[in-house]
């Protein structure tokens, strides 16, 4: 059976030829991309391609219109991009941009590439306006807590250097890492008491400023002398000075620290009056005996020591003659070979019944 059928339809499995990507198609394309991107001629920088976005952040000088892209780009070294695209190498700078109000920070990456055979470089710019602002604020939140930090140890110091002007430094330590102080018994000390001849009288007669800061002046002095020997200055109540040998750490010397404080308070007084008008005259009463040491209130704390031998040597003062140091027998007979004292006799002393006195004069054996 002969017939002819219809032939085949030539172009039916054809499939359709894919559109040709001309140069407009991109660059139409590149206008509607929000990215950030240009590809330049490698060898002039001239821009091939450029989104919208990189127009509008790095547009050109209205005055030279075909300059080279990498005089849009401010802050770039177009010597070194050039170089580091050359051999293949990886450059990026880091800009500003002021877009109306803000200020964006950009990372903008050159890369070398090939665009049909013709050798060009593409470049990138990333928004890294956020992660600075991020790093801003963890760099102020970190100043912030630095200068924090060194206020709060500025105000610790000040409170530990106040607390140690009221406590002698083992005290403080105790408290600080317990919380509190426990009342303590010391048997081996030597407490000195200091006042003034006729200082009810230089309150009325000079003037209140001059009296207190020449009383500052002498009790900063005694200070030194009394840290010199590794004393403690307990307390002074008006014109009234009290240190102490022997507490809160032992000292087997404790009598002769107290004597040689005593007498290096006695010749700095001699030296101040020399320049002085009106002098002041010390009277000093020593004593060794046991005393318990405590943390004393609640609000407005300090250290305090109590017992007999505070008010033995509190009475030995009051019994002295201006510019002289009155030492009980107890004190006597721990120093009596190092230093020279006189005898005074045998004297009532309230509340201790008659007690054998002497006044101290000068040390044997020179030490610093």
């Amino acid at each position: 059976m002969s017939g002819t059928g219809a032939g085949p339809d030539p172009g039916a499995d054809e499939p359709a030829s894919a559109p040709e990507l001309s140069g407009q198609f991109l660059r139409d394309l590149l206008r509607s991309v929000r990215g950030v991107f240009a590809v330049v001629d490698a060898q002039n920088w001239q821009p091939i391609l450029e989104t919208a976005r990189f127009f509008e952040l790095f547009p050109p000088d209205p005055a030279e219109p075909d300059g080279p892209l990498g005089a849009r780009i401010e802050g770039m070294d177009a010597d070194r991009a050039a170089d580091r695209v050359a051999r293949r190498r990886p450059y990026s700078v880091d800009v500003e941009v002021s877009v109306g109000p803000r200020t964006l920070s950009l990372t903008v990456a050159f890369h070398a590439a090939d665009l049909a055979g013709r050798p060009v470089v593409i470049i990138e710019a990333t928004d890294m306006t956020k992660a600075k602002e991020t790093e801003y604020m963890l760099d102020s939140y970190s100043r912030m807590a630095e200068k924090n930090a060194r206020e709060l140890q500025r105000e610790k110091e000040r409170a530990e250097r106040l607390l140690l002007n009221i406590m002698p430094r083992a005290v403080f330590e105790e408290m600080k890492d317990f919380g509190s102080v426990s009342p303590q018994r010391f048997d081996q000390a030597t407490i000195l008491m200091l006042d003034f001849v006729d200082f009810t009288e230089m309150t009325v007669s000079r003037h209140p400023g001059e009296l207190v800061s020449e009383l500052n002046d002498i009790f900063s002095a005694f200070d030194r002398i009394v840290e010199l020997f590794g004393c403690e200055r307990m307390k002074t109540i008006g014109d009234a000075y009290m240190a102490v040998s022997g507490l809160p750490e032992a000292n087997d010397e404790h009598a002769q620290a107290i004597a040689r404080v005593a007498l290096r308070m006695r010749r700095y007084l001699q030296k101040r009056n020399e320049s002085r008008l009106e002098p002041w005259l010390g009277r000093i009463g020593i004593h060794s005996g046991p005393v318990v040491g405590s943390i004393v209130g609640v609000q407005k704390y300090v250290y305090d020591i109590f017992g007999p031998g505070v008010n033995m040597a509190a009475r030995l003062e009051a019994f002295a003659d201006p510019m002289q140091i009155v030492v009980s027998s107890a004190t006597y007979d721990r120093i009596s070979d190092e230093f020279t004292c006189r005898e005074l006799g045998e004297h009532p002393i309230k509340g201790f019944g008659t007690q054998s006195l002497y006044s101290l004069e000068s040390e044997w054996k020179h030490r610093r």
